[in-house]
């Protein structure tokens, strides 16, 4: 595939899978079937399943959740990057665990706000990963489980 068709794949993922409204359909439309997910607040993903596992908790706890790009893609052979920001609000009837320290209860109304890059693998036109960095200190800090400084 080119490098224009993985920058429209990974931004129908962006704007499907991170977006709101999301929409769930998009993970076997678009994920390899043994998908890698990473991002540093979460454990390592595999897998179609886990994923959606991990999409549905997430916006269970922050209905809200959205996320958007806020620089052109940059692509280079099979690799895609992407900078985002985004978040939520708490209002979830569920806790909000997945995280590598603490937790936050249900519908603690708390918002977090925050900014990442993101590095896409795109083979055969499926998303084989999606390995991510983001301002995990702060989402901490706006959730309450760290002190600001």
């Amino acid at each position: 595939m080119s490098i224009e068709d993985n920058k429209a794949i990974v931004g129908r993922w962006f704007t499907e899978f991170w977006g709101n409204p999301w929409n769930p359909a998009v993970i076997d439309e678009l994920a390899a079937p043994d998908i890698r997910f990473e991002y540093s607040l979460h454990q390592p993903l595999r897998g179609r399943d886990q994923v959606r596992a991990f999409a549905e908790s997430f916006r269970a706890a922050f209905p809200d959740l959205n996320f958007w790009g806020t620089a052109d893609l940059i692509a280079e052979g099979d690799y895609v990057v992407g900078q985002w920001e985004g978040g939520g609000t708490h209002t979830g009837d569920v806790d909000f665990t997945d995280l590598p320290i603490g937790s936050v209860s249900a519908a603690s109304e708390k918002t977090m706000r925050f900014t990442g890059t993101t590095v896409l693998k795109v083979q055969n036109g499926l998303i084989a990963e999606e390995v991510g960095l983001d301002d995990g200190v702060k989402v901490l800090q706006q959730l309450g489980i760290i002190p600001t400084s």
